[in-house]
């Protein structure tokens, strides 16, 4: 007799147990299998930048169209930097793109399903630079492919799955938000402008573009010509400069220079800022030592007395 599907009970699916790429693991999924299409029936895939290039690429729709029919809103803090999840089917938790047959967009799926059933952990230790990946195993009850007899390393079922490439370019985007992370509330809540430029580099490269061909850019970033042609249309290498882009206008790393006199016009403006602050902050401690003077004149005429 078949083995049959049961219905999951409350667990946690994460297994202990820290892999690195040479460890070995016991899965596998097939349409045969009984529980086949289950996981996609309770989804909550958090979407990377790649993934929409892929998705958008794969419907052929603009970034602002893949946003606004197949994804919803989430925060990736507490300050409420905003990250996006794959939509659900109306009236359920399922994915929405999922179909009797299985994915309806196997072959340009996120990283987080092509991963299934492993997870993915980056952690930047204290004074590194850089975060380090580990894989730990994600057994949910309902999931059968763990009885498969199929065996392999960490880095043959990367490979299987293809998620280098999704590595690749989605490791600069996790750095920035695992460096926002780890911050914590010494920098504050971060402002509003600063989340729109995070979601407009991170999930609308149409919109990145336009910003990328503007008079403005061009007229400030020196960018060699040949490369800003490619820029624009070469998804990418614009995602790759986007991720360069949002590191350099948020945390202050270079990679992009400014033309000639932009960057000298840049200081002598935040110069200027700077002094009429400190303009302003010597007017402001003079009022208040006006006000204290005024207040023990008015104390003295009164002999002390409140009014």
């Amino acid at each position: 007799m078949s083995e049959q599907f049961k219905e999951p009970k409350p667990a946690s699916p994460v297994q202990p147990v820290s892999l690195g790429l040479d460890d070995r693991f016991r899965f596998r999924c097939h349409q045969g299998i009984a529980c086949f299409n289950k996981c996609c029936e309770n989804t909550d895939i958090l979407l990377t930048p790649y993934d929409l290039l892929r998705l958008k690429n794969r419907l052929d729709v603009t970034s602002r169209d893949f946003l606004d029919k197949y994804t919803r809103d989430c925060e990736l803090d507490g300050h409420g930097m905003p990250g996006l999840k794959l939509g659900h089917r109306p009236g359920s938790a399922a994915c929405v793109f999922l179909t009797p047959q299985g994915c309806g967009v196997y072959t340009d799926r996120p990283a987080a399903c092509r991963y299934y059933a492993l997870g993915l952990m980056s952690i930047r230790k204290k004074g590194s630079p850089t975060d380090e990946d580990s894989y730990f195993v994600v057994k949910e009850p309902h999931c059968l492919g763990h009885g498969e007899p199929q065996e392999q390393t960490i880095r043959e079922y990367r490979a299987e799955q293809g998620v280098h490439k999704y590595d690749g370019i989605n490791r600069e985007w996790r750095q920035i938000v695992l460096k926002k992370r780890s911050s914590g509330p010494t920098v504050g809540r971060p402002s509003q402008r600063s989340f729109e430029l995070f979601f407009l580099a991170s999930y609308d490269l149409d919109g990145f573009r336009a910003f990328v061909a503007s008079e403005g850019f061009h007229g400030m970033f020196d960018v060699p010509d040949e490369e800003y042609r490619k820029l624009l249309t070469d998804e990418e290498l614009l995602l790759q400069f986007a991720l360069r882009y949002l590191k350099q206008a948020l945390y202050g790393e270079q990679s992009i220079p400014l033309r000639s006199g932009v960057a000298e016009a840049r200081r002598k403006r935040n110069a200027e800022r700077l002094a009429a602050r400190a303009q302003l902050s010597d007017e402001e401690r003079a009022r208040v030592r006006d006000e204290m003077y005024e207040a023990l004149l008015d104390e003295d005429k009164s002999g002390g007395r409140a009014e």
